[in-house]
């Protein structure tokens, strides 16, 4: 599986992994925004953007897996992965599956517990739907907890970018990840064997993955620290990519534990 991917400066690599469903066009303020301090890689996850879904069965690990081999790719040893929310989960599973190959760890606006058993079958519920009617479905299931309330209020272009990438979102693919992150283990325990630091950032409007779990994965691991960012929610790297973008730049540049040194 060869990943379609948008990067962006020099220095230290640094991975983000887009949310659900939406692609790597959502990291446009990180790669402008970063490019003078790390080497921002931004792939988009298999079936979104230019990515093709390919045959495999659901699976974070399956996209986990994309990562390591776009690393390859790219001569990377090392890197800082990060993720938001859906792009977390891939994170985690990248944690579990390739901890050699990790500098850091970002996870934004995501949680390490599993989902429920209604959580699963509303991502069920949901992939039919789209499968059936279109992406257009998410725009009424999946848009409106997207973006915290005062980007609803404040920011009309922000919201109408979101609605754009959501909009765009490939019916299989989002069928095909639905059902990978239905399937995804608890990670608390892949969290607490880190042996790299961890920054944890979450909006503080995130109705999906709201403060607490983002406290709980800081507590987990061993060297972790916690951003909460102000007037955003669930996308905050969208909606505040100011806030966002200086909380990655002092983790990659002041990181404990070689996550602001180079590979090699």
């Amino acid at each position: 599986m060869q990943l379609y991917t948008r990067s962006a400066g020099n220095g230290v690599p640094v991975v983000l992994l887009h949310a659900f469903p939406l692609s790597s066009a959502m990291w446009l303020a990180q790669r402008e925004g970063l490019a003078a301090s790390c080497r921002v890689i931004t792939p988009d996850l298999r079936g979104f953007g230019g990515s093709r879904l390919g045959d495999d069965e659901p699976s974070v690990d399956a996209m986990a897996d994309d990562v390591a081999a776009m690393l390859d790719a790219e001569g990377i040893e090392r890197a800082v992965v990060g993720g938001l929310s859906m792009g977390g989960y891939v994170t985690m599973a990248f944690c579990r599956r390739h901890p050699d190959r990790l500098l850091g760890v970002i996870l934004a606006d995501t949680k390490a517990s599993p989902d429920p058993e209604a959580a699963r079958d509303n991502r069920e519920r949901i992939a039919l739907r789209v499968l059936d009617e279109g992406p257009g479905v998410l725009v009424e299931e999946v848009l409106p907890a997207l973006i915290g309330r005062t980007t609803r209020e404040r920011r009309a272009m922000v919201f109408g970018r979101v609605r754009g990438l959501v909009q765009a979102a490939p019916p299989a693919a989002v069928a095909w990840a639905q059902r990978a992150m239905a399937a995804r283990p608890d990670s608390f325990d892949t969290l607490s064997g880190l042996k790299v630091p961890l920054l944890a950032i979450v909006g503080e409007e995130d109705e999906l993955s709201p403060v607490a779990d983002a406290e709980a994965m800081t507590r987990a691991v061993p060297d972790g620290r916690l951003e909460i960012i102000k007037k955003a929610g669930h996308l905050s790297a969208v909606e505040q990519p100011e806030a966002f973008n200086a909380a990655v730049a002092d983790f990659v540049s002041s990181g404990p534990g070689g996550a602001g040194r180079s590979p090699g």
